[in-house]
């Protein structure tokens, strides 16, 4: 797989899912505990249910999710637990389907490019911090300030495209 490549494992059919959450997991904690952030249940939840799949799911999906598990929530708390993942380097928004993903990079600041399969939904990561310095730099020629960037990118996965 190339270097910018932030989530290979997500497209093979021998991806061990509970070890990815499992993972996905620890880096969160570790990086709660390093910014002294608190992991609340809810924000936990919420991580959680976006790591259940590897597809973007919508506020109100999550919502019904941590519902059919026994919590009670209004779509705020589900909404102030994303922008919390999201500021934290956790999550990301796509902009396209208005739904949210688990963040495979591990908290760091980055810019990413979305790959996301039409046919299974799953969604890989690159970095796209080169690419998006490219596009800095040729919008600051005409004059433009980018504040926020996300590349998505729709066709097959390696195993859909078989």
């Amino acid at each position: 797989m190339p270097k910018n490549v932030i989530s290979p494992k997500w497209f093979t059919a021998k991806h061990n899912h509970e070890e990815c959450i499992a993972s996905a997991l620890a880096v969160a904690e570790k990086i709660c505990q390093k910014k002294s952030l608190r992991f609340t249940p809810t924000r936990r939840l919420v991580f959680n249910l976006l790591w259940k799949q590897h597809t973007p799911v919508g506020a109100y999906e999550l919502l019904e999710m941590a519902k059919a598990e026994g919590y009670r929530a209004a779509p705020i708390t589900i909404y102030r637990a994303l922008d919390f993942l999201i500021e934290n380097g956790l999550a990301h928004r796509l902009a396209s389907t208005n739904s949210y993903i688990g963040c495979s990079c591990g908290g760091g600041k980055h810019h990413g490019v979305f790959l996301i399969c039409r046919n299974c939904g799953r969604v890989l990561e690159l970095n796209g911090t080169e690419l998006i310095k490219k596009f800095k730099h040729s919008a600051l020629e005409v004059g433009f300030k980018i504040k926020s960037s996300a590349i998505e990118i729709e066709g097959l996965c390696p195993i859909c495209s078989k």
